[in-house]
């Protein structure tokens, strides 16, 4: 014969496969989401507050946009009408009215 059944047999005995068990992929899912639960709510909070310090800083721009509003018309009132187009967004007044609402309750 042109091959040897025993050499087969050596050569297949003589592989090592090395790869993960399942005990090791089951270990290693399991950090991964321990870490996941540590990590996601610290997340969401610095999201929240970014968005807290995000609106606050809008309410400081548009408190000075009706200083300002007030020095340039000392009789005008500061309402979305006379605010809105030359001063501030529509954005930005209404942030600043849900803030004012919020803060009044």
């Amino acid at each position: 014969m042109w091959f040897n059944i025993n050499k087969i047999k050596k050569i297949k005995e003589k592989k090592n496969y090395s790869a993960f068990t399942i005990i090791e992929m089951l270990v290693v899912l399991f950090i991964i989401s321990i870490l996941l639960l540590l990590f996601v709510p610290n997340l969401s909070k610095q999201k929240d507050q970014a968005e807290k310090g995000g609106e606050t800083a809008v309410v400081k721009t548009v408190e000075t946009q009706i200083e300002l509003f007030k020095l340039n018309n000392p009789s005008g009132v500061a309402n979305e009408e006379s605010m809105v187009p030359e001063y501030v967004t529509s954005e930005q007044w209404a942030i600043y009215e849900k803030y004012n609402q919020n803060s009044t309750e």
